[in-house]
């Protein structure tokens, strides 16, 4: 099998890569009938010399590739017919945005696996970039509240050279009486919780969150139970709510007055209640001053999400009574701070970079190696040989046509 990583070409270009120069050089050791060769780029954070170090050959024509591994979504004019790819396609929830790419990989006969889809039996992601994900947005989070209110200055994550460099900068910093809350389950909110850690702010229970205050920085960590009921018994079941969200509402609107800080890391779809509504930013005693939204879906799970921000330019203001959208870190509680980057592990990319290759190399190589027959691989097969699979047949309307 000759595996190809792909270059980068969604604008702008993004530096990570599903697997590092050394880890090209373990798996080809250890699987003497794989193959990895690279294709040149110049935006990647391991450079093509970085690859031919470690003995990866670094080409421009991927046509002999058996896969095709990227990042992000591949424009349809590089696309190649008939091959194999994986990357983030984000089509699954029929986003507008990507149906072009969808009907274009039906078109081409495209096999499409797509890293988001491959799950452990239970439903559980196996690959992602959400650990960093959730690190840089509670470290954007910190940051961004340091700002807004003249208290402290943290460096970006995008200056830093390394996760632990990042870590360091927290050794000498003394944060207030800070009270934020945490949302959300899985690898983003794993980031988010590390931060909390290293950052030495203590958790404490909902009911002591909201009953008392605190002389030094506190979270408290709200999922499941804790952040939705059912609408009619105000009880929580995980499978009714999975597969009925429609039928519960959000808990979160007691937090409001309590809060100076949300860390937004649940997964969200339209049809889950937003923990909050419009309306009740203008409440005068709505206190969350910031919001770093990791979960990023605009008028979604945070209603006053008006857009992704950038990298370059992190964070926007919304004014909380007439909910246009103002430049950030103005002092005074009438401008909320949305800190809403839809590709934060790109501030750290060779970490995050070295995170994922290590989970595709402990999880998948195996499985792919296996044929695409295999179970785990299979069920994240959205499309091959110009159909849909039959997992993804709801998306019909969305993926066939012109």
């Amino acid at each position: 099998m000759v595996i190809g990583l792909i270059r980068e070409r969604k604008i702008p270009a993004d530096t990570r890569v599903p697997i590092t120069p050394k880890q090209c050089a373990e798996i080809m050791k250890e699987h003497p009938g794989v193959k990895i060769v690279v294709e040149s780029s110049p935006d990647r954070c391991y450079t093509d010399v970085e690859y031919r170090d470690y003995g990866v050959t670094v080409i421009t024509d991927m046509g002999a590739c058996d896969v095709l591994m990227g990042v992000k979504e591949v424009p349809v004019d590089y696309l190649i017919t008939g091959k194999t790819y994986f990357f983030f396609s984000h089509t699954k929830k029929k986003q507008p945005y990507n149906q072009t790419l969808m009907r274009a990989m039906i078109r081409k006969q495209v096999r499409m696996i797509d890293y988001e889809c491959l799950t452990h039996n239970d439903g559980q992601r196996i690959l992602g970039f959400g650990f960093f994900a959730g690190v840089i947005g509670a470290h954007n989070g910190i940051l961004t509240y340091g700002k807004k209110h003249g208290l402290y200055n943290l460096p970006t994550a995008n200056s830093i050279n390394s996760y632990a460099e990042l870590l360091s900068y927290y050794d000498e910093l003394v944060l207030p009486n800070i009270k934020i809350v945490v949302t959300g389950s899985g690898k983003v909110t794993s980031g988010i919780l590390e931060i909390m850690s290293h950052l030495d702010i203590q958790s404490v229970e909902p009911i002591d969150y909201i009953n008392k205050e605190y002389d030094y920085p506190v979270y408290t960590h709200l999922k499941g139970s804790l952040l939705y009921k059912n609408k009619a018994t105000s009880g929580y079941n995980r499978e009714e709510f999975h597969h009925h969200p429609e039928m519960y509402v959000s808990r979160f609107k007691r937090y409001i007055p309590h809060t100076d800080l949300l860390i937004n890391g649940i997964y969200w779809d339209k049809n889950i209640a937003p923990l909050f509504t419009k309306e009740d930013v203008g409440r005068d005693d709505f206190r969350i001053s910031v919001i770093a939204d990791i979960t990023c879906d605009i008028d979604g799970s945070v209603p006053i999400n008006v857009g992704a921000s950038t990298i370059a330019d992190p964070v926007y203001g919304i004014n909380r009574k007439t909910l246009e959208k103002v430049p950030p870190f103005q002092h005074t509680k009438d401008i909320v701070d949305i800190m809403a980057v839809d590709n934060l592990p790109n501030e750290l990319p060779r970490d995050a970079s070295k995170y994922f290759g290590a989970h595709f190399e402990k999880y998948i190589l195996h499985e792919l190696l296996e044929g695409y027959n295999n179970h785990l691989i299979e069920r994240a097969t959205i499309c091959a040989d110009g159909k849909l699979l039959p997992r993804y047949a709801y998306m019909a309307d969305y993926a066939y046509g012109n």
